[in-house]
């Protein structure tokens, strides 16, 4: 498939992996802190910084029992209001624009996960690049289609999806006129487990929908995102925050700056190394091929003396004949004198 860009940042496997910054809550709702959290994350070589666009009231109702409130006693956020959780966690609308900037400033981009159409509206005055979908809107197809209709790259996080369901998103997507679209492996568990987060999915992905595909990671540390690069992961998302130990309300499974920096630049080696088929010396191996194991007179030899395994023997550097010649040297005679030291040619034999 054709690679694309975001902004001026490539995608596709012919290009390093797109780190992507996710903001989300961690901002503690101090303007200062997400600023300074923008300013970490390009410190860091994060090449995007992502927000999510909602409010309390676009995404929930301000009920507190039943159904609207979190009862799982496991959740990070048990025993909270679905409404009060969004009230703490959303990114005032205000504050946008100047995050957008800021990022700018520093030459990474900045784009947004709407929540509802009003928000793709609201974006859109932005100029954003891109469009992320959450995973827990993956089925909304009124919402892919308004995100698919700007026509800019649209990325879909597939948490719980079923292949029907994500092939139903693709076509949504696909119809309304997006042509460059990434759908990124996802586990929606807050911290997700390695053991939960099945990668091998990225590569059937790339296959079954014929896009670019990448990771939406919740597990703690780099290991899974290094990891997905190797399986064909163009894209890489983590949730990012300046330091878990001040909460919020997706710190605990968010990167500090020190992981940050280590997997922008683990990823992008991982991609490296993943170059080609490739089999024999490379031109940076060339100079090594010297100390390779040959065949060396060990032991002064008089002319017309045999040659034994106690005065020929493969050892380094590599400029007499290949130790594979060994048996059939054994036993012939030397042609001159041979001094110890001397690398084992044809010439020198009977």
């Amino acid at each position: 498939m054709p690679s694309f860009k975001i902004g001026h940042r490539a995608i596709g496997l012919d290009s390093p992996p797109f780190v992507i910054a996710e903001m989300s809550g961690n901002h503690n709702q101090s303007l200062e802190r997400a600023l300074a959290i923008v300013d970490a994350a390009a410190a860091a070589g994060a090449h995007a910084l992502k927000l999510q666009t909602y409010t309390a009231d676009t995404m929930t109702l301000d009920i507190d029992q039943g159904e609207f409130r979190i009862s799982d006693p496991d959740s990070l956020w048990a025993d909270t209001s679905l409404y009060a959780l969004y009230e703490q966690a959303h990114t005032p609308w205000e504050w946008h624009g100047p995050i957008f900037e800021r990022a700018k400033s520093h030459g990474m981009l900045g784009f947004s996960s709407p929540f509802d159409e009003t928000a793709v509206d609201f974006l859109e005055s932005l100029d954003v690049p891109a469009y992320k979908i959450a995973s827990f809107e993956n089925t909304d197809l009124p919402l892919i289609r308004k995100a698919a209709s700007t026509g800019k790259p649209l990325i879909i996080s597939t948490g719980m999806a079923t292949v029907a369901e994500l092939d139903e998103s693709v076509r949504a997507a696909r119809a309304a006129g997006c042509r460059e679209l990434i759908l990124l492996k996802c586990t929606s568990t807050y911290p997700a487990s390695p053991l939960n987060t099945h990668l091998r999915t990225i590569a059937h992905m790339r296959e079954l929908f014929g896009c670019e595909v990448g990771l939406s990671d919740h597990t703690m540390g780099v290991g899974a995102a290094v990891a997905a690069v190797a399986l064909g992961a163009s894209v890489v998302e983590k949730h990012f925050t300046l330091d878990r130990s001040a909460g919020g309300v997706d710190a605990n499974f968010s990167l500090e700056p020190a992981e940050l920096a280590s997997l922008v630049t683990e990823t992008e080696r991982a991609w490296q190394a993943l170059g080609h088929v490739q089999y024999g010396a490379t031109t940076a191996e060339q100079k090594s091929l010297v100390y390779r194991r040959s065949l060396y007179v060990v032991r002064d030899v008089a002319a017309g003396e045999p040659l034994t395994r106690d005065n020929v023997r493969a050892i380094r550097p590599g400029l007499g004949l290949a130790p594979r010649h060994l048996d059939t040297v054994l036993g012939r005679a030397a042609r001159r004198p041979l001094a110890r030291g001397m690398a084992l040619d044809w010439s020198m034999i009977d």
